[in-house]
C-alpha cells in the first residue's frame, strides 16, 4: 500500500527554523506586544496597531500595513497556550469588515543547545497559492525575529541569523 498525502496536507504551510537565542526570548518575542511589531510582517510592511490576550480564548488583532499605505486588519482566538512549549492560534484577514478564510498557527519551541527551533505549522490554506504567498511572508517575517534576537543579544557576540531548515 502506497502512502499519499492529503489534499489538504497539500495546502497546508510547515516551516522549521533555528535561532540564535534561548527559548525565553524567543517565546517572548511571540507574545509581547512590543516585540511582535518589531518583526511580524513582511518586508517593507510595518504593524501599527497589535493587540492579544495570550491565553486559551483570548483574542488577538492587529493591522499589517503595506508599503503603498493600505491597511490590512487581521484576527484571530488563542486555542492553546504553554507557556515557552507552544502556541495554537486561528489567523484571519478581514476584507471590508468581513473576515475571511481562517487557518489555524501552530508554533512550537524547543531547546536546540543554547539556541530555539521553532516549527511553526499553518493550515489548511484555501489552495496551494495561497499557501505560498504566506511562505515568503513568514519566512521574511522569521528573518525579521533572528535580526530583533541579535540586536536583544548584542552584547553576547557576533550576530547570526536564523538557520533555514
Amino acid at each position: 500500500m502506497t502512502a499519499r498525502k492529503s489534499k489538504s496536507a497539500d495546502r497546508d504551510l510547515v516551516i522549521t527554523r533555528i535561532f540564535d537565542a534561548p527559548r525565553k526570548l524567543v517565546w517572548e518575542a511571540w507574545t509581547r506586544e512590543a516585540h511582535l511589531t518589531k518583526w511580524s510582517a513582511p518586508n517593507g510592511f510595518t504593524i501599527p496597531f497589535s493587540e492579544g490576550d495570550v491565553r486559551p480564548g483570548g483574542a488577538w488583532k492587529a493591522c499589517m500595513r503595506t508599503p503603498e499605505g493600505e491597511d490590512l486588519p487581521l484576527s484571530g482566538i488563542y486555542r492553546e497556550v504553554i507557556e515557552h512549549e507552544l502556541l495554537v492560534f486561528t489567523h484571519a484577514w478581514e476584507e471590508k469588515g468581513r473576515r475571511g478564510h481562517e487557518t489555524v498557527v501552530t508554533v512550537r519551541f524547543f531547546d536546540y543547545g543554547k539556541k530555539t527551533k521553532i516549527i511553526f505549522h499553518q493550515g489548511t490554506f484555501e489552495s496551494a497559492g495561497e499557501r505560498d504567498g504566506h511562505q515568503g511572508g513568514w519566512s521574511q517575517c522569521f528573518d525579521r525575529l533572528a535580526d530583533l534576537l541579535a540586536k536583544r543579544r548584542a552584547g553576547s557576540g557576533t550576530r547570526k541569523r536564523a538557520v533555514k531548515v
